[in-house]
Order: structure tokens, then sequence, then C-alpha cells
């Protein structure tokens, strides 16, 4: 009687067991919460957003945050990523390795609890799981990024930021490239109707003024089309791509106020026309692996500081002697451009003082036309001094940073995700565009993408090319990684990405 007992509690186990997720059905739930700091002045809101997928074989917590960072900079400090992490092991058993915390990056200002909100979003979203259909895809979108490195004709690199001005237009040879693909996961409920989509896209999200209020930048516009237009409580998460050196479009733009609305609109759009042609299946697949690695510290940033202090003093030493001040040069500019051959005076003086004998007007002109290319000079050397002198600050905070650690190299997560056909693979630096064009490439998976911003925060992450530049950006500049950092990434996402396909 006894053993005829336990057969039937062992039974009851195993259905119940089986109800709650059948081999190879996926499960997903998902949920939001407004995170935004309302003490200040708000444009829109930022969200934070959970999704949980467990199969029968894994469990996934992906969330993300409309922050600017994971840890390092911004309000979410550098205990954030543990303490939540630590919150959904002890209430609801996920491994932290299961934990994927993402930003996008953009300069919303959020509540001090938002660790406490992020865990009740968790929450919520494990409690309400239900059986879904995957389907991946991608999009295109190139209307809305640019990149913001500039390759100069003496082979050296300048980016473009608010910061600091562009350099002259007759010294620019061309532009770096930008990542137009838009990669995309859409989970239905058994029904048919929408329950989530997940996207990628690299771009910062720097669009909104801060005089406007806190905002989630575009990233919270396209998420706001896409939940909009799918309706029935779906919830769109956006994921940052490699976005390290791109900019919106136009972002340098002085003519008219910047505005993420209508970049985000068209982003969601774009989302929505690929989302709509995707068929979804009853696909099981989730897989998850997490592993750290290892980069080496840059080792050189005393002698880049050394080389931008000397191109300082060599810039200050070119600075000329000119008779003019703004006030005067400005007029004086304009003649010379509205009448080169006559800026002083109308061609009638000139004439009349030709023909007797006289050129006073004439070396009047070449003194004040050696005045303006003067005054020329001095204001492009005053634009290098000021970008070398805000680069030269960032190399300086991480020559700080890496000698207070003590050791020569830092540990970074990475986690891949599979998710039906989708494939993820996260780090947590700013990547630079290349990057992830260079590990999709090698992947040569339609539906394999590259995530920044994730599990962390360790600043930019530019190419071996740029992050030897010579012309000092903020990309090559704001690392603490040494060149060698990009070939160890790109082996492993490969690696990650190709193990995911098993």
């Amino acid at each position: 009687m006894k053993r005829i007992f336990a057969l039937a509690v062992i039974l009851l186990s195993t259905i119940g067991g089986a109800l709650e997720t059948r081999a190879g059905e996926l499960r997903a739930g998902v949920a939001k919460v407004d995170i935004t700091d309302r003490t200040g002045p708000v444009n829109d809101p930022c969200f934070a957003k959970a999704l949980v997928l467990r199969s029968d074989q894994a469990t996934l917590v992906l969330i993300t945050i409309d922050v600017v960072a994971i840890g390092e900079i911004g309000r979410i400090g550098n205990g954030f990523l543990a303490d939540v992490r630590g919150q959904l092991e002890k209430k609801l058993a996920v491994p932290p390795s299961s934990v994927v915390i993402t930003a996008s990056h953009c300069h919303g200002l959020v509540r001090a609890d938002t660790a406490q909100l992020v865990v009740q979003a968790v929450e919520e979203a494990a409690s309400n799981l239900v059986p879904v259909k995957a389907g991946a895809g991608t999009e295109h979108e190139d209307r809305i990024s640019e990149n913001r490195r500039l390759k100069m004709k003496d082979g050296s690199e300048v980016d473009m930021r608010r910061a600091y001005s562009m350099p002259r237009d007759e010294d620019v040879a061309s532009v770096g490239p930008i990542d137009p693909q838009i990669g995309f996961l859409r989970l239905d409920r058994e029904d048919g109707r929408p329950l989530a989509v997940l996207y990628n896209f690299a771009c910062h999200p720097i669009m909104n003024p801060p005089i406007k209020g806190s905002s989630a930048d575009y990233p919270g516009f396209a998420s706001k089309v896409i939940e909009e237009s799918l309706g029935d409580g779906a919830i769109a998460f956006f994921v940052q791509g490699c976005a390290g050196d791109i900019n919106p479009v136009r972002y340098k733009e002085v003519s008219r106020p910047p505005d993420a609305e209508p970049l985000g609109t068209m982003l969601g759009l774009s989302v929505m026309h690929g989302v709509r042609k995707t068929a979804t299946k009853a696909d099981g697949i989730l897989k998850i692996s997490h592993e750290v690695i290892t980069l080496p510290r840059g080792a050189d940033l005393e002698r880049r500081i050394a080389a931008i202090q000397s191109e300082q003093t060599k810039l200050l030493q070119s600075l000329k002697p000119t008779n003019i001040n703004f006030k005067t040069f400005l007029p004086l500019l304009v003649q010379q451009k509205l009448s080169p051959d006559f800026p002083s005076h109308y061609s009638q003086s000139y004439l009349h003082d030709k023909a007797l004998g006289r050129d006073t007007l004439t070396k009047f002109d070449t003194e004040n036309r050696a005045s303006v290319d003067a005054y020329l000079q001095n204001i492009q050397v005053m634009e290098q001094l000021t970008r070398l002198n805000t680069n030269l600050a960032l190399l300086k905070k991480h020559l700080i940073q890496n000698r207070a650690v003590g050791k020569p190299t830092l540990d970074v997560e990475m986690t891949g995700i599979r998710i039906g056909d989708f494939k993820l693979v996260t780090f947590p630096g700013e990547l630079t565009v290349q990057i992830g064009l260079n590990v999709k490439k090698a992947a040569n998976d339609p539906c394999a993408f590259v995530a920044g911003y994730t599990n962390g925060y360790i600043y930019y992450t530019p190419t071996v090319e740029q992050r030897n530049n010579t012309g000092y950006a903020q990309e090559d500049c704001d690392s603490i990684v040494a060149p060698e950092w990009q070939k160890i990434f790109e082996a492993r996402a490969l690696a990650i990405l190709q193990e995911l396909r098993r």
C-alpha cells in the first residue's frame, strides 16, 4: 500500500511538472514599471521591463532599463547588478548567470529605489507565464543614425560631440559606417496574440535635450509605437547594439532644436514592418551561456597623455599675433568674402587712387587679410585645444582608475542567449559599430545579434585602429582597455554564437 501511494505521488508530481512546462514548451511572462524620477522636469517616462522565459531546460530573466549604464556612470550604482541578482536568486531561485540586465544608454533620470522596482517587475512577469511561440527576423533602418567619427586627410580621426566643434570641412576625408540592421524577436501567445517584441538596434540615445526634462529618448518613443500597434498588453524591449560611435542623424544641427520623437517613431514603425511579416512557431529552444573573460587594461595611457600635452604645447606656440578681435574680425571677414577685390570701399575709390598712382587701399587690404587669416588660424587652434583638453581629461581619469585597481586586466561578463532562432551575445562595453559588423559577418547567421551596455559597464571599447587614433576622440580616450581587447572579444563572441546554434 505504501509503495502504491509513493508511486501515486511521483505520478502526480510528474503530471504537475508537465502542466507547468510541457516538454519542448516555451513559456514567457512580461511586466514593466515606471522608474522615472519625477522630482524634476520630465519629458517622457523611463521604464524597467522584465521578460521571464522558461523551458524544461532553462530559465532566463531579461531586464531592459531606460538608464545610461549598469553601474559606473549615471544613477545606477555599481552594486545594482549584484543586488537585483541576489534578490531574484533568493525569491525566485533564478541563478545570477541567468539574469541579464541591459541599459538603453539614454540619459533619463530614475528613482533611487529602481532596484526594488525591477525585482517587483520580474516577480510579476514570473507569476504570469504563458505558453508562447517565437519568431525572429531583421529589418532595415538607415534614416536615423550616423557615424560620429570623421576620418581626416592626415590619417587621424575626429569625433562629433557637443563638447567641442567640428573640424574644417576641407580637412575631412570620409566618415565611418553605420549598422542599419534591426534584429528582433517576436513572442506570441498560443492564440496568436502578441506578448512581446525584443528589438536590437545601434544608435546613441542622445537626441533629447536636457532642457526638455528626463527622457527615455528615441528608444522610449519607438517602444511606445510598437506597444500601441501590437495592443493586448504586449511589451516592447529595446536592446542597444554596438552604438559606441553612432549618433542620431544630424546630431550637430543648430538650425532647429533636437527632437528624439521623430527618430523613435521611424524606428518603431520599421520594427513593426518586420514584425508583422514574421511568423512564429512553437519552438521550445531556450539556451543561455554565461562566461567571464579577461581583457587587458590599457598600458599606454601615460604615453597618450604625454602625446596630447606635447601637441597642446605646439598648438599654443602656433598662436599668431593679430591686431584684431572678434568685434573687428567679423565685419572684415564679411567684407573680404563679399568683395574679394574691393573689400574696403567701392571699386571707384580703388580706380581713382590707381589713376593718381596711389596704393593705400590695396596695402590696407593686404594688412587686413593677414590679420583675418591669423585670427582664423587662432580660432582653429582654439577648437583643437578644446577637443584635446576634453579628451585629455578622460585619459587622466582612466589612468587613475587603472592604477587604483592594481592589476593589468579586468574581468567582464559575456552572455549568449538563444530563443527559438533568435541569438544574442552581450557585453558590458560601448562597442563601436565595426565590432558588431565584424561579429555578425563572421557568424554568417541572419538571426545573430550583438548587444553592448549589458551586465555592467566598462566605458568605450573601440577597434584597434580607433584605440590607437592620433586625433584623440572620445571613443579612444574614454576607454580603459588595451587595443588587444578586440581580438579577444570577437573570437569569444563568434564562439558563443556558434555554440548557440548547436
